[in-house]
């Protein structure tokens, strides 16, 4: 164990793994600044630059990003009121209406501080609680894994907008999409139309690409005020140490809210900040001043969805099985250098899980000090005028889908995605059902017909195995829970009559 961790650290520590951090970190950040550039969009768009870079060195730049990303939404929320972020969209409650007093620097600084706080203690709850998720998952067979993929696939289905049937039909088509190519237990091709292209089914990338990146730029272009400008100047950056130490309670139970939503497979920092927000306003002992500027609603929101950025990689790890949209994209990654995570992940490949913990931690406090230092500069560049910005992001997406490949083909399948990642959002579906259903599908339809194979057709192997039994209830109550809450809500004259 000791050797991995020194070679881990040789690795994060070394002079390019501490420039890739501080890059992805800077890039996150500029892309989280910048409203309607998500972090899932960034590492999306940047995945092929990965190629020929060792795998540990490839993740540490794409969580750089994430976390920058998580922080940077805050710097439009405050200043302008436009989230960068969709987690960004709590902390416009009361960062903006510090700002029109003059405190936006305060509230940008008490952002990136609760960020790091909360950054850290999910990395904590992940180095101690992944090795002892991952052992017990080593014991999973088929019929185990096939009710994580279904747990995975219905949870991200049902969490992740208002409505569950559209989550469904996003979930649907990214299954849809998953099974285009070679069946791989009999080889049998499927939905090719004969187009030799596709019998190795549809790379993971431009599809990520097209629904991220061309997808929002599309959107972009259907929404954006052209010629709008935008100034700012912002003072004082850190907030007194008095105001910090009366932030301690809420930095610690918003970490705990963000690490807890991010472990859950979906798209959680936006619902982390949401609970952490009302959290803090229940707890206040002044909470109708909340959404007038009090620096205990900036601080709620910001922790909490930073604590997300660690709390996904748990399942991510451990499980195999994607903590948000942006983790499924990341998994690509992985994937990309011949690496599946999952519990062998801890076993064979130990020294990459040690580089993850520790860059992990690195990459925050990058993320502390960039957001600090940088914030009168970010402050300019929300004003950049979206129509010089979205071609260079359209010429960015056409580039990484073809070094993918280097075939055209790539570039296509881009476009058209992009496509449908605009339908999806002029009509309110959400991309990341579909995203963890193109990378959970395989997994599910494999693992399926193993368990089948195993049990010569009888689904009972499902619930005799006491492993796959408990997901499967778990699934059960995650599933009904909103509408046990509901029904336990009424009173009893209401359940009888």
């Amino acid at each position: 164990m000791l050797e991995h961790l020194v070679a881990a650290a040789g690795s994060v520590f070394s002079p390019l793994g501490l420039l890739l951090m501080f890059l992805g970190s800077l890039i996150g950040t500029i892309v989280g600044a910048l409203p309607g550039l998500t972090a899932t969009m960034a590492v999306a768009i940047l995945l092929p630059i990965t190629f020929g870079v060792p795998v540990d060195l490839a993740i540490m730049l794409m969580l750089g990003i994430y976390c920058g990303a998580m922080n940077g939404g805050t710097v439009s929320a405050v200043l302008v009121n436009v989230p960068g972020t969709p987690a960004a969209i709590m902390t416009g409650l009361d960062g903006y209406a510090m700002a029109q007093r003059g405190e936006g620097g305060k509230a940008i600084g008490i952002a990136a501080i609760g960020s790091f706080y909360g950054g850290i203690f999910s990395n904590i709850i992940l180095i101690i609680f992944a090795p002892i998720l991952a052992a017990v998952a080593l014991k999973f067979a088929a019929p185990e894994y096939f009710a994580l993929a279904f747990f995975g696939l219905v949870s991200i289905a049902t969490s992740t907008t208002k409505s569950p049937v559209k989550g469904a039909v996003s979930v649907f088509l990214g299954l849809l999409i998953s099974v285009i190519g070679l069946d791989p237990v009999t080889g049998v091709d499927r939905f090719s139309f004969d187009n030799p292209e596709m019998m190795s089914g549809l790379n993971f990338v431009p599809v990520m690409i097209g629904l991220y990146g061309l997808g929002e730029v599309l959107m972009q272009v259907h929404q954006s005020e052209y010629g709008r400008k935008i100034t700012q100047q912002i003072k004082g950056l850190l907030p007194t140490w008095q105001e910090l130490k009366g932030l301690h309670g809420i930095f610690l139970r918003s970490s705990v809210i963000g690490t807890i939503i991010g472990a859950l497979p979906g798209e959680g920092a936006t619902i982390a900040a949401f609970m952490a927000y009302t959290d803090a306003r229940q707890n206040s002992k002044h909470p109708e001043k909340f959404g007038t500027g009090v620096i205990e609603g900036v601080a709620s929101c910001e922790t909490a969805n930073n604590a997300v950025t660690g709390g996904s990689l748990i399942p991510t790890l451990t499980l195999g099985i994607p903590g948000s949209g942006t983790m499924a994209v990341m998994m690509g990654a992985f994937m990309m250098h011949n690496v599946i995570p999952g519990p062998m992940l801890f076993k064979e490949q130990p020294e990459l899980v040690y580089s993850i913990f520790m860059s992990l931690a690195v990459n925050n406090v990058f993320m502390l000090i960039i957001g600090l230092a940088g914030a009168r500069v970010f402050a300019r560049m929300i004003s950049i005028p979206m129509n010089m910005l979205l071609p260079i992001i359209t010429a960015l997406c056409i580039v990484g889908s073809f070094a993918v490949t280097n075939t055209y083909f790539s570039v296509l399948t881009m476009i058209v995605f992009g496509i449908l990642g605009y339908l999806m959002r002029v009509f309110e579906f959400p991309t990341a059902p579909m995203v963890i259903g193109v990378v959970l599908g395989p997994l599910a339809e494999v693992s399926l017909r193993r368990s089948l194979l195993m049990s010569h057709g009888s689904l009972a192997i499902f619930f005799t195995r006491p492993g796959s039994l408990a997901i499967f209830l778990l699934t059960a109550i995650y599933f009904s829970w909103p509408f046990l809450k509901r029904l336990l809500a009424r009173k009893p004259d209401e359940v009888v009559a």
